[in-house]
């Protein structure tokens, strides 16, 4: 998965700023509830990196958008998926942290289309993630992704949102 180390606190307080996250699903989103929870986990997580929401039309249109990003370095996509890794919470605290010990700028997360991501979309990706063998639609999905971005810094920064579960 490429994140060996243990999570440490004591680190957590470095500059979250540096890595960019970068949210993007395909399709529209229709339902006003899922919309309102999107802007309430972007603007949260805002508070420790900065967010992209990408709402694109197909796969071919975030392939694009991965081709002509810019900065250092392409990002790193991360894909979710039935087939993905399963990781704990604190698991994603802890991918998190790698990210920024090791300066990455763009961590982009993608949420698929209905019928699953195409094999030159997986060989593209970095990560595969899942949130299990349940099956999820993908808005929720997204909502899901999004809650589980902010629990993972909140654990990083010692806060008490994680404790409470």
């Amino acid at each position: 998965m490429g994140c060996p180390r243990q999570l440490r606190r004591s680190e957590a307080g470095r500059a979250s700023k540096a890595v960019k996250l970068r949210i993007a699903w395909i399709g529209k989103t229709r339902s006003p509830a899922i919309q309102s929870l999107t802007a309430e986990y972007l603007k949260r997580l805002s508070h420790y990196a900065a967010c992209d929401a990408l709402e694109l039309a197909s796969e071919a249109a975030l392939l694009k958008q991965v081709e002509k990003s810019g900065g250092r370095t392409q990002p790193v996509m991360v894909l979710l998926d039935a087939r993905g890794k399963q990781l704990a919470s604190e698991e994603i605290a802890n991918f998190l942290d790698y990210h920024l010990a090791h300066d990455t700028q763009d961590l982009l997360f993608a949420i698929g289309p209905a019928d699953g991501w195409s094999d030159e979309t997986r060989a593209k990706s970095k990560h595969i993630l899942s949130f299990g063998k349940i099956t999820l639609p993908h808005e929720l999905a997204r909502v899901v992704l999004l809650e589980q971005l902010y629990r993972g810094f909140t654990i990083l920064k010692g806060h008490p949102y994680h404790g409470g579960h």
